[in-house]
């Protein structure tokens, strides 16, 4: 492997590890500590961590994808193994549902001045992020497969 496989894989690596790492921390664990503060610092709070991570995923998205693509053109679709082909498609997937997070339910609690329509678009972008969880896990636990 050149040095820039290498640095790109570890970029790739990078990327992935903070989406991922980012989207278990907010559900599984700020999420459920919220409980503890009143409604109207728990909006505020979830609006400020969603916003700064949001732009954290905005960064490592592009370079996740593009790394990816480049790894994918230094060896050729035909000579990777399946797993990186399911990665592949699980990343996309992730992508067009981050983006669907951002540009949906994102923008209208943002767009919103309504408590109860805030709360209703918080609880479906913290849905979609349990989807979008749920395929990073599938999509790192794949690339733990691949061999050498």
């Amino acid at each position: 492997m050149t040095t820039l496989y290498v640095f790109l894989k570890a970029l790739h690596l990078l990327g992935a590890v903070l989406w991922v790492g980012g989207m278990f921390f907010a559900y599984a664990i700020l999420r459920p500590s919220l409980t503890a503060i009143e409604a109207p610092q728990r909006m505020l709070l979830q609006t400020q961590v969603h916003h700064k991570f949001f732009l954290v995923v905005w960064i490592a998205m592009p370079i996740i994808l593009a790394s990816g693509f480049i790894m994918l053109a230094y060896r050729g679709m035909a000579g990777v193994p399946w797993e990186v082909h399911v990665m592949l498609a699980l990343g996309l997937v992730m992508a067009g549902l981050f983006l669907a997070i951002v540009f949906g339910p994102w923008r209208k609690f943002r767009r919103t001045i309504d408590r109860t329509r805030m709360a209703a678009s918080l609880t479906t972008v913290r849905n979609l992020i349990g989807i979008n969880l749920i395929l990073g896990l599938i999509t790192v636990f794949i690339a733990g497969l691949i061999g050498g």
